[in-house]
């Protein structure tokens, strides 16, 4: 067994660039065939490694980190031109968000990333803001740079994209695209049943923004649920978020607005969790306690919705896991793969988390909200 040590040991050494003693930046850039050597390990196994493909190859970790440190000890770079060129790719996807911002946007990008980079890939991001004219230029700009596919949050786009197209939450049902979308209309039940549980009938709501691809599809939820529960929809306790700006100023606004109307109710639902951290602000303002006066319902559940004053019930999107979903689909599609064809619906489902912003109804907490 010795002497077959000393033989691969020679190998290695006769592999090494000849500039050995000196600093990893000052030495030559060697190829796949003589890292593989030096290692000994096959190039394939080196390839996939470098590539990003060692976990669907169930190569161990400890041999990825042997490689990938010895690849940056001796300076070696993939030939990303020449891969591209060989499998007809670019390995860049282009992202496609509203805005980005803690919450929706960051969570579902933190699972897109998670995707992405699993399998090697390179991406960018861009944000529009819901501006016309950049909603029409940045798939343009994308396609211009070779991308091999596009994820669309929140964000509606052309049909005729000449690369395969995921949309989270686009609702704009393309042919040539596939969406991922959440269940809205058991969200809506969970929500309200949730407070008709509690005691409440006299339920303000406050609507997403026009823009937003969400609005209409929650909103359309909402009135279903609420005809199933035969819960009363009060058009006097319904309001709609008009700025643009993300964070929780819109649903401050949308709260005072409801305040303003003198009419009583003793909950709210509102169309995200920055929005109902809003309302409560406003709320608080006007004198009212969050939950003893009025209970807030909010919707995603993002990060900060557990640590809210108070902590805040919502109904849970799995959004890390929409943008995971949405990732491994458009892989699928850029390799064609059968199992995803353009024109489906990938559907998750929510679920209600119940915190300390909602309580049973009093008679007091409706007279409180109409002072």
């Amino acid at each position: 067994m010795k002497p077959a040590k000393k033989t691969l040991e020679t190998r290695r050494v006769r592999a090494v660039p000849p500039t050995t003693g000196a600093h990893p930046a000052a030495r030559r850039s060697i190829a796949l065939k003589e890292l593989s050597e030096y290692l000994g390990l096959s190039p394939s196994t080196v390839s996939r490694v470098i590539n990003g493909g060692a976990t669907a190859h169930r190569i161990a970790e400890s041999t990825q980190r042997r490689v990938l440190e010895t690849a940056a000890l001796f300076g070696y770079e993939a030939n990303i031109i020449a891969r591209s060129l060989r499998q007809k790719r670019t390995f860049t996807v282009g992202v496609l968000v509203p805005e980005i911002s803690e919450g929706y946007s960051t969570a579902v990008l933190g699972g897109i990333e998670d995707g992405l980079l699993k399998e090697g890939l390179f991406y960018f991001v861009a944000s529009h803001r819901h501006h016309a004219e950049l909603l029409e230029a940045y798939p343009r700009l994308m396609i211009s740079r070779a991308v091999d596919g596009i994820i669309a949050v929140d964000t509606k786009i052309s049909e005729h994209i000449p690369v395969p197209v995921v949309a989270v939450s686009g609702h704009w049902h393309n042919p040539y695209a596939i969406s991922v979308e959440l269940d809205h209309r058991l969200a809506a039940h969970q929500a309200l049943e949730h407070l008709q549980k509690l005691g409440h009938r006299r339920i303000a709501f406050i609507k997403g923004q026009a823009f937003s691809s969400d609005t209409s599809r929650r909103w359309k939820a909402i009135r279903e649920a609420a005809t199933k529960l035969a819960i009363p929809l009060h058009p006097e306790l319904m309001v709609q978020m008009r700025s643009p700006e993300p964070g929780p100023e819109a649903g401050h606004l949308a709260a005072q607005e409801l305040l303003s109307r003198k009419q009583p109710f003793s909950a709210i639902f509102s169309f995200n969790d920055v929005s109902a951290i809003g309302a409560i602000t406003a709320l608080r303002e006007a004198g009212l306690q969050v939950p003893r006066d009025v209970s807030v319902v909010g919707f995603d559940d993002v990060m900060f919705a557990a640590t809210s004053h108070p902590p805040l019930t919502t109904v849970r999107q799995p959004l890390r896991q929409m943008g995971q979903m949405a990732a491994a689909t458009l892989l699928g599609m850029i390799q064609k793969d059968a199992a995803y064809k353009p024109g489906t619906v990938v559907t998750v489902y929510p679920e209600l988390v119940v915190r300390r912003s909602t309580t049973r109804f009093t008679h007091d907490s409706v007279e409180s909200s109409h002072k």
